[in-house]
């Protein structure tokens, strides 16, 4: 395998082991979504050029991200949030399109208009370091560089811009006789209608908008029971700008600490729209608990007799559909040994504190359909400050000082 692309604005040529060359990128961005393409303009405003500078890489076939999998039912309309990516606006797509369509081919458009230069489909396989025995510093001047291997070619980089996001990561939680049952089991993941479904009793599980977002449409088709481990919390407010604060600062904390991140509905509770109402009232989105077990033929759910004596109520399902939510897809970066001991990675923002070379974007925090664009911009200027620091120190920490001095507003009078 040898290396893609040529030497970076700020790089340098660098002795490196056979099976990379000496090529050495500012930056290779991981994931061509939301985050990953506010990344790779911020990039370009900086200065860095796609293709030589900097490569995107993306595992999809296409355009779009993680939407671009989404079932057709989800509209535009249905959606939580598709938010504007910098310097060009969605502007006001049909309500009633697949969101998988309209953002497709508003990504596309994106990547065109700024000739970002996205490499799919590429799946990125590892990443790890040149030559992990020179650790002299702290700095990436101190470092080697970081290795991304794809399936056939192999870059060299300074920094990366994580930004995978969670889609190819389904969380299923094991419950006690999963492996028995004789119905038909999928993820989030892999729905794509309810005409599926016709005429099924489908247990759903999960308290999350994915859930409730099929409950309603299924309902209309089939019968279902909602399983969730806590009770729903449904609270009127909007998914606006003020939701996704609220979604970073809930999460943050656990980020810093390298704990497992917070799904957004842990952290805010459901938005509780006329439609979701309706569906309280009619008794669709009213959780029965959670089963203890499954069984070949459905799942049992605790109860209590009329004496307080614990017992059982079996429920017949046709197919379990776990709406279990995502966990972040990082196991590419396990090379570099990032992870806390309580099994994440800790970031302090954008940063990762155990390796300077190592941006994530759209993680934790960042997560949120509004946060997501903030931290790409947020990781892109970290990156390449970075490495701007590596190729001069000094005329690095001046110039950034120059730019504090520009951008301070002047008081008011």
């Amino acid at each position: 395998m040898g290396i893609a692309g040529r030497r970076g604005r700020f790089g340098r040529v660098v002795e490196l082991s056979r099976d990379v060359g000496e090529i050495v990128l500012d930056v290779v961005v991981i994931g061509a979504g939301q985050a990953g393409l506010a990344a790779a303009y911020h990039l370009r405003r900086r200065g860095l050029v796609p293709g030589v500078d900097f490569v995107v890489l993306d595992s999809n076939d296409g355009p779009g991200g993680a939407w671009r999998h989404r079932w057709p039912s989800l509209t535009l309309g249905t959606a939580h949030g598709i938010h504007d990516l910098p310097g060009l606006a969605l502007g006001t797509p049909d309500p009633t399109e697949p969101a998988s369509s309209v953002v497709s081919r508003y990504y596309g458009t994106y990547e065109e208009t700024f000739d970002l230069q996205v490499r799919r489909p590429v799946t990125v396989r590892e990443v790890r370091d040149a030559r992990p025995e020179e650790y002299t510093g702290t700095g990436i001047a101190d470092r080697p560089p970081l290795v991304v291997v794809g399936d056939d070619e192999v870059w060299a980089t300074r920094t990366i811009i994580n930004a995978t996001g969670t889609w190819t990561r389904p969380h299923w939680p094991y419950y006690p006789g999963r492996e028995l049952f004789r119905g038909r089991q999928l993820h989030t993941h892999d729905f794509w209608s309810v005409e599926e479904f016709r005429g099924q009793h489908v247990v759903v599980v999960g308290g999350g908008a994915s859930a409730v977002q099929f409950l309603l449409p299924l309902a209309e088709v089939a019968t279902t029971t909602w399983a969730t481990r806590r009770p729903p919390v449904f609270g009127e407010r909007s998914f606006d700008r003020e939701w996704g604060i609220d979604v970073e600062r809930r999460v943050k904390e656990r980020t810093r600490a390298g704990l497992p991140t917070l799904s957004v509905v842990e952290a805010t509770g459901l938005d509780l729209t006329p439609a979701y109402q309706q569906g309280i009232d009619d008794g669709v989105l009213v959780s029965r608990g959670m089963f203890t077990r499954i069984t070949e033929t459905g799942v049992v759910f605790p109860t209590t007799g009329p004496d307080g004596e614990p017992g059982e109520t079996e429920v017949a399902a046709d197919a379990i559909l776990w709406a279990t939510g995502f966990r972040p897809a990082v196991d590419h970066l396990s090379p570099l040994r990032l992870r806390e001991h309580a099994g994440a990675i800790a970031t302090d923002g954008v940063h990762v504190p155990r390796d300077p070379r190592v941006f994530l974007a759209g993680y934790g925090a960042g997560a949120s359909t509004i946060g997501a664009t903030r931290s790409g911009r947020a990781a892109a200027v970290a990156a390449a400050r970075a490495v701007e620091d590596a190729a001069d120190p000094v005329r690095s920490a001046t110039a950034r000082s120059a730019t504090v001095r520009d951008e301070t507003p002047a008081p008011q009078r």
